[in-house]
């Protein structure tokens, strides 16, 4: 994820994963509020609590977190 102020774009590699993931693209994911959103609302379609969607629910948390994790590069 690049990050400049409040505004974010996911790498081509993260939006990859996500729509992999989720089955849905990641458009117009400008701020970490948007990506909140967008998480928000595949984890609200991929409802339920079997194995299966616990398992996709850690995906897409783990996802989450890793682009929000992401240190800046140091000169």
């Amino acid at each position: 994820m690049l990050r400049l102020g409040s505004s974010i774009r996911l790498t081509r590699p993260e939006i990859a994963r996500f729509t992999e993931i989720t089955g849905f693209e990641p458009e117009d994911v400008r701020t970490t509020g948007d990506l909140k959103a967008y998480v928000s609302r595949c984890k609200a379609y991929y409802w339920g609590t079997s194995r299966d969607t616990q398992f996709l629910h850690w995906l897409i948390d783990r996802e989450w977190s890793n682009c929000i994790s992401q240190r800046p590069l140091s000169s």
